[in-house]
Formats: C-alpha cells, structure tokens, sequence
C-alpha cells in the first residue's frame, strides 16, 4: 500500500465529508510499501497517537522520533512523512479534521482570533506531544477518548467529538499565543521545497540532472544540494532513487516485466534496478514480484 497523491504531493484521499469533517483510522507502517509512507501534504490537521512501537516521523525539515503514548500535532498542509524504525512495526491512530469544524464559518472570531492564527502560520507545523507534559497529555487523552467514541459511537458522536476536537484546538492555541512567530523565511522554504519535489515527482521517469532540478526553482547546483539535505535528510540523488523504487512497486505487482519496470521508472539499465531495489526493500524485484502474486492467489 502507498498514499496516493497529486503532481503536487497532496494526498488524494477523503478526510470524512463536508457535513462531518473528521476521519479517525487506525494505521501500521508496515502495511505500506517498504515501511513507509511517502512526502504528501493535506489542508486538514492531523493528530497522531502512537499506539504501540515507535515511528521515524517527518513533518518539513524536523524529524521526530515518535514513541508508544506519546503523539504529535501536524498542523495544516504541512508535508510530512513516516518511516520504520529499527525494523520494527508501529502501530498508530490518526485523527484528521478540517479546520473549519473548529471555527464553523469564514470569517467568524473563531476563524479569525484562534483557527487562522495557527494553521496561516508557517513557523508552526508540527508539535510533539508527550504523555510526560500535563497539557500534552490532556490532548492525548482526548485523542484517545475520540478513538474510544469511534469504535462504539455514542448516540451524539458528532457532537462529542466536536467537544473534544475544540478541547484540544484550546489548548494548542493557548501554548501557540505565547510562541513569538517570523513566517517569512519558513514560508519561501516551504514553497522551494514542494516545488523541488513537485518537479522530481513529476520527471522521475526521464533522465532528470541535478541542474534540471535546480534550474526548476531557479538556483544554483550547490545551494539546490544544501537545501535539499538540510531540509529532507538525504541528499537529492538518494531521494530520487527511492522515489524511482516507490513508484516501481505498482508495476511489479500487476505483473510487469523487472525490464520494463525498469526503464518505466527511470532506470536505463535493469541490473542497476536491482542492486538499488535491493537496498531499499530488501529483496529483488523478482523475489517482491514472486512473493505479491503469490499473495494473491
């Protein structure tokens, strides 16, 4: 299983509906595709609870190790990103929910005073929470408590779960009102940053150069180089091969040739495929497409 995005790294999914906005899903690394899910970004926030392991999370240039009862705030349309750690599964609940459930209509106080002065802020895109901090835990209590609601909903759910979703935004905006914030440097690095990965995203089939990408947002090689590492922990070339892979998988699961699915994902030759599918599942395609298809059957 992978996300499944747009050219521009939105997540194409729906996070409940317009008349309730809230989507409560239990999830697994292990269930995506080489442990991990990919860099995307959603105008919703997410709630996280790590329910059991632990969990290598990404939210823009910080990286977080997550462990078992403590969680973390993502704020909206942050690109963020969740990897395996020391090999071992984590299981985790996610709770995400349109803004507009916390402030009703455009333009209210609510919008104005205590949603937008949050989610507008690019200083802000996440907050770890942790179960030791008072506060911190108070949310991961309500987190819980709408996980509880979800699995057994109570005759007024929408309602409850309104309480505590509005419980929480409390106590995040009384923790952000006292943060002093300069947006303007994290918002131009955010905006490179999507459009570096947009450009990778949607040439990692071609035989792109670093001077593609970097002529792409209008920069020089070297600083295309720092930035990228400074902000995504791998060097560009690492991260284009994995992508590669990524988007290699669907094709080996229908059944496509290791030749074909070379070349349709970027590879010139079929043997340095493998040696780089190897690194990062583990196996060879061969072997990944032998053991999928037996699945199936």
């Amino acid at each position: 299983m992978q996300l499944k995005t747009r050219p521009d790294q939105m997540e194409i999914k729906e996070h409940g509906d317009y008349g309730f906005p809230v989507h409560v899903s239990e999830e697994a690394i292990n269930r995506f595709d080489s442990n991990s899910f990919l860099w995307h970004w959603h105008p919703e926030i997410e709630l996280t609870w790590i329910m059991k392991g632990q969990i290598e999370y990404h939210v823009n240039d910080t990286c977080y190790i997550l462990t078992e009862g403590n969680g973390l705030f993502a704020n909206s349309n942050v690109l963020h990103s969740g990897y395996m750690k020391d090999g071992q599964d984590c299981e985790y609940l996610s709770v995400t929910f349109s803004p507009r459930f916390i402030y009703g209509y455009e333009n209210s106080s609510l919008h104005t005073k205590y949603v937008d002065f949050i989610t507008a802020n690019p200083d802000w895109p996440s907050l770890a929470l942790s179960k030791e901090t008072g506060w911190q835990q108070r949310i991961l209590s309500q987190v819980q408590h709408i996980y509880a609601m979800s699995k057994t909903p109570p005759a007024d759910y929408e309602l409850q779960v309104h309480i505590a979703l509005c419980s929480i935004w409390q106590h995040i905006y009384t923790y952000y009102s006292t943060v002093p914030a300069d947006t303007r440097q994290t918002s131009e690095a955010l905006e490179r940053l999507r459009d570096i990965l947009s450009y990778i995203h949607g040439h990692y089939n071609e035989n792109i150069s670093l001077e593609d990408i970097a002529h792409s947002v209008g920069i020089c090689k070297s600083e295309c180089c720092r930035f990228f590492k400074k902000h995504m922990h791998m060097t560009l070339f690492e991260y284009v091969l994995y992508y590669r892979i990524q988007q290699s998988l669907p094709m080996l699961k229908a059944g496509e040739s290791i030749t074909r699915t070379a070349g349709a994902s970027g590879f010139a030759n079929p043997c340095y495929y493998g040696k780089i599918f190897r690194r990062y599942m583990h196996c060879s395609p061969s072997q990944y497409k032998k053991l999928w298809l037996d699945s199936t059957v």
